[in-house]
């Protein structure tokens, strides 16, 4: 059974950072496009960072760029969300999701994209 577990979220005043991880399990996603999208609360699940299945590209949404940073440890099958200079705004569910294929480059903002999905871990960012 696939399983993708979220760590790492909870609550931090504005300013902060957060690392947040996400263990695979059942397979393997070495090759596999992974990202994270989050939801806050009354809005729709908004694509946050992806990184491409030779983990060489990687993509952010405009709202933070320069503040979060992806990256995956192969060896351990675990994805990351480095979160630097949070914002109240930043406050949200955080999903980490990887696509099932191996090799293949999938349109890394489209939630739809994605075959697995995680519980999702709870960023909350005081002002």
């Amino acid at each position: 059974q696939v399983q993708l577990v979220e760590s790492g979220g909870g609550l931090v005043q504005a300013g902060g950072s957060l690392r947040l991880s996400c263990a695979a399990s059942g397979r393997t996603f070495s090759n596999s496009a992974m990202g994270w999208f989050r939801q806050a609360p009354g809005k729709e699940r908004e694509f946050v960072a992806a990184i491409s299945w030779s983990g060489t590209n990687t993509y952010y949404a405009d709202s933070v760029k320069g503040r979060f940073t992806i990256s995956r440890d192969n060896a351990k099958n675990t994805l990351f969300l480095q979160m630097n200079s949070l914002k109240p705004e930043d406050t949200a569910v955080y999903y980490c999701a990887a696509d099932a294929r191996a090799y293949y480059n999938i349109r890394h903002d489209a939630a739809h994209a994605y075959d697995y999905w995680g519980q999702g871990t709870q960023v909350t960012v005081s002002s």
